[in-house]
C-alpha cells in the first residue's frame, strides 16, 4: 500500500482538491471531484453535508488560473455555499470578498472565510443530490472494476 504521506502524480489543482476533501471530512461532509452540474460547467469539488447542504469549491493553483476562469459565477446557482481553495502563497486579495476562502495543500486545509449561504431551491437540491450520488457511485464502481467504466463509457 502506498505511503499516505506521498502525493501521487497530481496536477496542482488536484493536490489542493485532495487537501480540501480531507478537511471537509472533519466537518462530516463527503465530496466528489470534477462533477458536471450542467453542460459547460465542471466544478473542482462538490461537497454534500450531513444536513443535505451542497458546497462547491473551486481550486486555483495560480493567479493566472484564477484570472482566466470565466465560468465561476455560473457555479453559484448549483450550491448553497461557494468557496475558493488556494495555497498559502496565493494572492488572496484577488478573490471576491463575498465568497468563501480555504487555504489548502495536498494533506489538509483550513476554512479561513465561510461563504455566505444562498440556499438552493428544493427541486435544484434534489437534482444536485441525485447527480452527486450517481457521480460518486460511478467513480466507486470504476475504482473497483475499471473495465466496466471503459466498456460502458462511464466517467
Amino acid at each position: 500500500m502506498a505511503n499516505d504521506l506521498s502525493l501521487p502524480d497530481l496536477m496542482p489543482g488536484q493536490i489542493l482538491a485532495r487537501g480540501v476533501c480531507r478537511h471537509l471530512r472533519h466537518h462530516d461532509f463527503v465530496s466528489v471531484e470534477e462533477l458536471v452540474p450542467t453542460r459547460g460547467l465542471r466544478v473542482d469539488v462538490m461537497a454534500l453535508g450531513p444536513k443535505g447542504e451542497i458546497w462547491v469549491i473551486e481550486c486555483k493553483s495560480s493567479r493566472v488560473d484564477f484570472q482566466t476562469d470565466n465560468k465561476w459565477q455560473g457555479y453559484l446557482e448549483w450550491c448553497d455555499r461557494f468557496f475558493w481553495a488556494v495555497d498559502q502563497d496565493f494572492p488572496t486579495e484577488l478573490l471576491p470578498a463575498d465568497t468563501g476562502l480555504i487555504i489548502a495543500d495536498g494533506y489538509d486545509a483550513e476554512i479561513l472565510r465561510m461563504a455566505p449561504e444562498d440556499r438552493l431551491p428544493a427541486a435544484r437540491r434534489r437534482v444536485m443530490t441525485h447527480k452527486f450520488a450517481r457521480h460518486a457511485a460511478t467513480r466507486a464502481q470504476a475504482a473497483r472494476d475499471p473495465r466496466v467504466s471503459v466498456r460502458f463509457g462511464l466517467d
